[in-house]
């Protein structure tokens, strides 16, 4: 009940992102937590702004599969940054911790967003090269 009050607050103030984008990001850190402590013997220990990402990346992956981008749309989560500010908005209602390094440029430009979304989708000659266009063989007569 606290972290919706603190959603609805947020929303009072910054109506950037869709409710729920904040409801999955409670869920995707929860996630990332307990990759990490699987990985380090069964501890806990503090998130980065980078790991956080990527946890949010592959648990909307996993989630969502090839859906994952367009409800990230939906929600307004574009890139990187998103997330971040969502994250600092739950600081700021003191439902998520910080450390003093900490910042917001921690999410800044970590990797393509909405690519990372699409990438695991794409046929294995489009992942290689995303920029490059197919070709159309044209017939002649």
């Amino acid at each position: 009940m606290q972290f919706e009050q603190s959603v609805v607050s947020i929303l009072k103030r910054d109506r950037r992102f869709d409710p729920h984008a904040y409801f999955f990001l409670k869920d995707a850190l929860d996630f990332t937590l307990k990759r990490i402590s699987e990985s380090n013997g069964g501890n806990a220990r503090h998130v980065t702004g980078p790991e956080l990402l990527a946890g949010y990346r592959d648990f909307a992956l996993e989630q969502f599969g090839p859906m994952a981008s367009t409800l990230m749309n939906e929600w307004s989560v574009r890139k990187c940054q998103d997330v971040g500010d969502m994250v600092f908005h739950l600081i700021e209602e003191q439902v998520f911790g910080k450390q003093d390094s900490d910042k917001k440029e921690d999410f800044s430009e970590v990797f393509d967003f909405e690519q990372s979304l699409v990438t695991p989708f794409l046929p294995r000659s489009r992942r290689t090269n995303p920029r490059e266009t197919p070709r159309v063989r044209r017939m002649v007569p």
